[in-house]
């Protein structure tokens, strides 16, 4: 699916009317960090990301990498194009890269919530990774103690699957190895103030996860899966 008219203009104007807040750099700078890590030893690294939205989180990386974006919404990735220079954009989506890699990582935040695929989705990235290449996603969660609210305060019609932590390990873990993951306690407050604080220890009780799996075809045997 090269594009997708539910996440145009009127899609941001509806459901992330405080973009700009609900990515501050602290949440910015969380991402580049799980991002190095998963990316350490390579000297120059490409990097895609799915669902890429304005490239708030691409701006972020270093701009020796050479970083690659895609989205469905062509309202998103002509502002891109405008405000993040040095990065390749194109309308896509996660089941129809346009690009061929091998991609040292491959990224999508808040993302394949929204893809009915993905079965095909999963395929598409693993395809694209470099042997040794992570994948990096965030979802919102709807188990654990805040699942009732985040299903409560959950408005957008586009989040096509609502599952717990344990599904989105499970799917990860059928195609990829997880190397980490991590809660993160989110939420646009009152007066304009994003909360967002990962963590290790209250992993379980967060509305949203995010993980670090690396592509199966570059284990070696003697890597360990950490949890």
């Amino acid at each position: 699916m090269a594009s997708d008219e539910r996440f145009e203009q009127d899609y941001y104007q509806r459901h992330y009317r405080d973009y700009a807040r609900q990515n501050p750099p602290k949440k910015l700078r969380f991402y580049r960090e799980l991002s190095e890590r998963a990316a350490s030893g390579v000297v120059t690294p490409s990097v895609l990301d799915i669902g890429c939205a304005f490239g708030s989180y691409l701006s972020a990386l270093d701009p020796a990498w050479r970083r690659h974006g895609i989205d469905v919404s062509g309202f998103a990735t002509d502002l891109a194009r405008k405000h993040v220079p040095g990065v390749t954009f194109e309308r896509a989506g996660a089941t129809g890269i346009p690009f061929a890699g091998p991609f040292d990582l491959i990224t999508a935040f808040d993302v394949i919530e929204h893809v009915a695929e993905l079965d095909s989705a999963g395929a598409a990235i693993g395809a694209r990774l470099a042997p040794n290449g992570h994948f990096i996603f965030v979802v919102p969660v709807y188990d654990g103690p805040t699942g009732p609210v985040i299903r409560l305060l959950d408005h957008d019609e586009t989040h096509v699957h609502k599952r717990s932590r344990d599904a989105w390990l499970e799917w990860a873990s059928e195609r990829f190895e997880v190397r980490e993951w991590w809660g993160i306690y989110r939420y646009l407050l009152p007066g304009g103030w994003y909360l967002h604080v990962p963590t290790r220890a209250w992993r379980r009780f967060t509305p949203a996860i995010a993980v670090v799996a690396r592509n199966r075809a570059g284990q070696d045997g003697s890597s360990a899966r950490i949890t």
